[in-house]
């Protein structure tokens, strides 16, 4: 179980994980760049995981794994219209794509993936930054 954080370590660890969320989006800007498609999508995926988690830790949700994020996101957000399904499916799309190219055989992510993928994963971290009122 995790330690309980106080309230001002909370806020601290909510900026860095946002902070860390858009340094993340440009890695993946990176790797785009540098035609490293696959782990772009990996970067894409981590930058929104890491705004996810940084949303959840401001509402004092937990979640042990990364589908637990992705379902508390879906539970506490999308499904209580805090979060529109359009910017709640990013998370779902790079969560799988991200699955698929770090584990599957044979999957490839290709440029123009990546290109549609970008500007919806920056528009779902910029949504939880709204969200957060930062």
């Amino acid at each position: 179980m995790k330690e309980k954080l106080d309230e001002e370590s909370r806020r601290a660890l909510v900026a860095y994980r946002l902070e860390r969320a858009y340094g993340t989006l440009k890695e993946a800007a990176v790797m785009r760049r540098e035609g490293f498609c696959n782990a772009a999508i990996n970067r894409l995926y981590y930058a929104c995981y890491y705004a996810a988690v940084a949303l959840l830790l401001a509402n004092d949700i937990q979640a042990q794994t990364h589908s637990g994020v992705k379902t508390m996101l879906g539970l506490h957000f999308v499904a209580t219209g805090k979060m529109p399904v359009r910017i709640g499916k990013v998370f779902g799309t790079l969560f799988e794509k991200r699955h698929s190219g770090d584990y599957d055989d044979f999957a490839y992510c290709d440029e123009e993936t990546v290109d549609a993928l970008y500007p919806q994963a920056e528009a779902f971290i910029d949504f939880v930054r709204a969200l957060l009122g930062k």
